[in-house]
């Protein structure tokens, strides 16, 4: 939920400190358990915000957190880099030859860190203990700031119980994770609605992220501390539905040789997620309104009513009024449920989101695989951009995992990192003919491989040096212009032009 968007004050803080000391890349994140969540960025990928830094799988933040006044590590350090291949503007993986951070501490406690980063060995190395005490004291104040007007501390709460939600499930903690429009007004909108006991019906298309959606509603509500209980109503036989639901008593029905408690009743005081909800049968949907109208549920083979306190929460990926309309689905327990819909957005129509998801993909992996650092190549993450993602997030997932399996196998695990290349997405074609989103409303460019026969190197330097020539021509030649539509650092922008032998274009600030 946190991007470099959603923190101007931060961001133009790290941008004043990279200023400051001559780095390439800062970064603002908050301890959260066991991990360190980025809060804000500059001068790294994207796909930075999208982890979960373990703290016990990178020796270097734990170094600082334990560090007290932080300190530098030496160019030649030993221990992994956890930003290595994550600076941004560069049209390589790049590692970082030299970094220093310190703790960010409010109130006596640790609050999370502070890191710079410098792809050149010893850039650091005039930064004295003095001037990072100095720049991470600004960071406190700024801090204590927010946290004063109650804005940051409400949202590290908000943050806090989704996590903790989760983890009740044992579920691995995630969030929803992106800065595009779609995403910012879908999450204003589980703020304005999570806190009330309204039942919510979640609309969207299979894998974009209902589940989550469901599980935040919870976290953000008065019953986040009662239990969250979850039903596959795609998966519920409709023999087994009245158990499954509301239970049974002992020789209700052959097999039941004891007494059951059903979901309605285990999510009393909590919430109840019907996950696939428009595919209950006509029988079933008679039941569940039942229910929904009264707050009263009879098991199976038992006289006694029982009042149960449960607030449902409702997905499904059918046009519910459709299947109204067709006879298919009850319009009064689609009106019963769809007091307050949400419609979740496909990944398609979400943009630069799909960069900060793979980060975060990349992440679970490295841990779950044992590789030293997962890394998107820029061609790879083009790749991701041009594609269409009709299987949403999950599809996203799917293919991380895979092609994180696949060049770990190619590259090992000995390797300072592992590169993920568009040959291990294998995305086919789709993900091959493209042209860059981040050039907009410049000439189109011809996808890579049809750059005359050349080597990749070679193609993607003559592809680039194609676009940064459509994007200095709309922009007549601004290069700070032309730098932000490339959502770069305006002097990674000129590096990467002078390399491509384009620096002296008359260009312009």
């Amino acid at each position: 939920m946190t991007n470099q968007n959603s923190e101007p004050p931060y961001r133009r803080l790290l941008a004043a400190a990279r200023s400051l000391v001559q780095c390439d890349a800062a970064a603002l994140l908050r301890l959260e358990g066991d991990a360190l969540v980025p809060v804000a960025i500059d001068g790294l990928s994207e796909d930075t915000l999208g982890r979960r830094f373990a703290v016990a799988q990178h020796p270097r933040l734990a170094q600082l957190l334990s560090s007290g006044q932080g300190l530098r590590f030496p160019s030649d350090c030993h221990l992994p880099d956890p930003y290595d291949g994550l600076v941004a503007g560069h049209p390589d993986i790049l590692p970082v030859h030299d970094c220093m951070g310190a703790p960010v501490v409010l109130d006596g406690r640790v609050w999370g860190l502070i890191t710079l980063d410098a792809l050149t060995p010893g850039a650091l190395a005039n930064v004295s203990p003095e001037q990072l005490r100095a720049l991470t004291a600004l960071f406190e104040d700024s801090i204590e700031k927010q946290n004063t007007m109650g804005a940051l501390a409400e949202r590290a709460e908000r943050e806090q119980a989704v996590s903790r939600a989760l983890l009740q499930t044992g579920q691995q903690p995630r969030r929803l994770l992106g800065h595009s429009p779609p995403l910012q007004q879908l999450l204003g909108e589980i703020n304005i609605v999570a806190s009330s006991d309204l039942t919510v019906l979640i609309l969207g298309e299979t894998g974009v992220g209902k589940e989550l959606v469901a599980q935040q509603l919870h976290a953000q509500s008065a019953r986040r501390d009662r239990p969250l209980i979850q039903l596959n109503c795609a998966a519920l036989p409709e023999n087994l539905a009245d158990s499954e639901l509301f239970g049974h008593k002992r020789g209700a029905f052959t097999g039941a040789v004891q007494d059951r408690v059903g979901k309605f009743e285990l999510a009393d005081g909590g919430t109840l997620f019907l996950d696939e909800v428009g595919e209950l049968s006509p029988s079933v949907q008679a039941k569940l309104l039942r229910v929904l109208q009264s707050g009263e549920l009879q098991r199976p083979g038992s006289d006694k009513a029982l009042r149960v306190d449960v607030r449902v929460v409702a997905a499904t990926n059918r046009d519910l009024k459709q299947e109204v309309a067709q006879g298919r689905f009850r319009a009064d327990l689609y009106h019963r449920l769809s007091v307050y819909p949400l419609l979740v957005p496909p990944l398609r129509e979400r943009g630069r989101d799909v960069l900060t998801l793979a980060g975060g993909f990349l992440e679970e992996n490295q841990h779950r695989l044992g590789a030293r650092n997962l890394r998107l190549s820029p061609q790879a993450k083009a790749a991701l951009l041009a594609y269409d993602w009709p299987g949403n997030v999950r599809e996203l997932e799917h293919l991380i995992n895979r092609a994180a399996l696949r060049a770990l196998s190619e590259q090992g695990r000995a390797a300072r990192w592992v590169a993920i290349e568009p040959a291990h997405l294998d995305l086919g074609e789709s993900g091959r003919n493209f042209t860059p989103p981040m050039a907009s409303g410049a000439e189109a460019l011809p996808p890579l491989e049809m750059v005359d026969g050349e080597g990749l190197r070679a193609a993607t330097d003559a592809f680039q040096r194609r676009w940064i020539e459509a994007v200095l021509t709309k922009h007549d030649g601004a290069m700070a212009a032309a730098a932000r539509e490339a959502g770069m650092d305006r002097s990674n922008f000129h590096r990467l032009a002078v390399r491509l032998g384009m620096g002296q274009r008359g260009e312009r600030p």
